[in-house]
């Protein structure tokens, strides 16, 4: 299937690994030219040099804090025309609400609510006048699953879910589109950080920490990050256009719930 995307141009944020990588490699697949973007260094240039094969004029790399007006300035001024934004940053740690303090929570807004927020509001204008836009967050299964320990992170991101649904019902007419991704249980770092807390917590193997957690998961598996790229690409693409203020849960069938 052609996408319809090929010649736009992608910026997808906190994209040196993980999820965000592969949401870079499947656009620039369909033929997008994406503005890849992480705080630090020395990785996102290892994923730079990676995508250059597929297309070494079609890429390139910001290094920046999302996190900071300064930061996000300056990857805007990257890609001021962008037809495509990926949201997407690192989430707090798991934390008992009772040992969270003022500092964690406002971090955790700034990073995973208030960045995507102001990325949305300084290129939104452009997307609504050339008539096409997609903004995608990347969120989180916990926004409609919340867990005990995921407070600072579930909160932040049911904030973005809302401001994103209410402004989506604004722009749809404009052919712009804002979806969320809700992933869980990803083959990424962020599995092997869950891993590692599980195997201190009960004093097991690897092994068996990784297989209590598949063994939670309806599919039986971790899921694939290029499965989650691939998903984002097609939110992006003319055939989406209908699809809009939604929230897509990656979970490999394991919600228990109907909506």
């Amino acid at each position: 299937m052609d996408l319809g995307v090929n010649g736009k141009k992608a910026i997808v944020c906190a994209s040196s690994k993980g999820l965000g990588k592969a949401c870079a490699k499947a656009l620039m697949e369909e033929g997008v030219s994406v503005v890849i973007n992480a705080r630090g260094e020395e990785q996102l240039s290892e994923t730079y040099k990676e995508l250059s094969k597929i297309d070494k004029d079609r890429v390139s790399m910001v290094v920046a804090d999302l996190d900071t007006e300064e930061g996000r300035n300056k990857i805007i001024k990257s890609c001021p025309e962008a037809d495509i934004l990926i949201n997407n940053n690192s989430g707090p740690p798991p934390v008992n609400f009772l040992e969270s303090d003022k500092d964690l929570w406002l971090k955790a807004l700034d990073s995973n609510m208030l960045s995507a927020i102001f990325m949305i509001k300084d290129l939104l204008p452009g997307m609504i006048d050339r008539k096409f836009g997609r903004i995608v967050n990347i969120t989180s299964a916990m926004v409609k699953s919340p867990h005990p320990l995921m407070s600072l992170s579930t909160s932040a991101r049911t904030g973005l879910t809302a401001f994103s649904k209410g402004v989506s019902k604004d722009v749809a007419k404009y052919n712009v589109t804002i979806n969320n991704l809700l992933p869980e249980r990803f083959d990424t770092d962020r599995q092997v950080f869950m891993t590692e807390m599980l195997m201190e917590d009960q004093n097991i193997s690897r092994e068996e920490a990784r297989s209590q957690i598949t063994n939670s998961i309806a599919a039986n598996r971790f899921g694939k990050p290029e499965e989650f790229g691939a998903t984002c690409a097609f939110l992006c693409s003319e055939q989406a256009s209908f699809i809009s203020g939604q929230n897509i849960q990656l979970d490999g069938g394991s919600y228990p719930g109907l909506i």
